[in-house]
């Protein structure tokens, strides 16, 4: 950048943006942020409503919609284009993807080999995105969190095993899949970024709504187990994208020689 003699500005900074155009698109995106967590919130207590009520019907309606929510909360508060997109939307995706697929379990078993596939999927780009933070982090494997993983692991393979049938293979896969996602999370904690940690309640909660699920629908019924279910999921979503937000954002100010706690 330059100025004439006479004082005025030359270059390429006249094609940067005004200040007050940065505030406006801040403040569009924080609506956008806003209604996607309304969205999510109000779709996800309409669902548990109709599950209270035991009008399986509507939750074609209410169900589909959580996750967008996500997604839209997750693209407005991220902003521009974040390496860690390729890993948070599919996830969502291949999860907005397991709940409409669920929706249909009672017409044909294949539509539950197939939100079980859309789940795992979800789980392993979850699993993606926090090596990826390993990897930053340089987070070293502690033998405790280890062996408490295996121990659920086993033990939940353990229980339900009898009661797979034809399942056995794919439900063990994904009990895996989501182990490993919570021994990945567990770390997390470690971080020196505090805002991170987020990230282990909501893996918790995603494994305590698989056992759930699956304690419920291979062993025995369980009393509101389909509230406990959506519930557990709803907060493991939030928690997990709040988390991610927070990592990527103490990321970015670090880089800019700010220090996070």
């Amino acid at each position: 950048m330059g100025r004439t003699k006479n004082g005025q500005r030359i270059g390429h900074t006249d094609s940067l943006p005004s200040p007050t155009a940065i505030t406006a698109t801040a403040g569009a995106n924080r609506s956008l942020a806003n209604i996607g967590l309304l969205l999510f919130a109000l779709a996800l207590a309409a669902d548990l409503i109709f599950i209270a009520i035991d009008t399986a019907g509507w939750r074609l309606l209410t169900k589909p919609l959580i996750i967008p929510g996500m997604v839209l909360y997750f693209t407005a508060t991220i902003g521009a284009a974040n390496g860690f997109q390729q890993f948070i939307l599919p996830a969502l995706l291949f999860s907005w993807l397991g709940d409409v697929l669920l929706l249909f379990e009672d017409r044909a078993p294949l539509f539950f080999l197939l939100g079980l596939g859309a789940f795992l999927t979800a789980h392993i780009f979850y699993c993606l995105f926090l090596w990826r933070i390993w990897k930053t982090e340089r987070i070293q494997l502690h033998k405790m969190f280890g062996l408490g993983v295996l121990v659920y692991y086993a033990g939940l393979l353990l229980l339900l095993w009898p009661h797979l049938g034809d399942l056995k293979i794919p439900v063990a896969v994904y009990g895996a899949v989501i182990s490993g996602m919570l021994l990945l999370a567990l770390h997390t904690v470690l971080l020196r970024h505090k805002t991170a940690r987020l990230l282990m309640p909501g893996a918790v909660l995603f494994v305590l709504s698989d056992s759930v699920l699956a304690t419920a629908r291979f062993m025995q019924p369980i009393s509101f187990s389909g509230i406990i279910v959506m519930l557990t999921y709803g907060g493991a979503q939030l928690l997990l994208v709040t988390g991610a937000l927070a990592y990527i954002r103490s990321k970015e100010i670090s880089k800019n020689g700010i220090a996070v706690q």
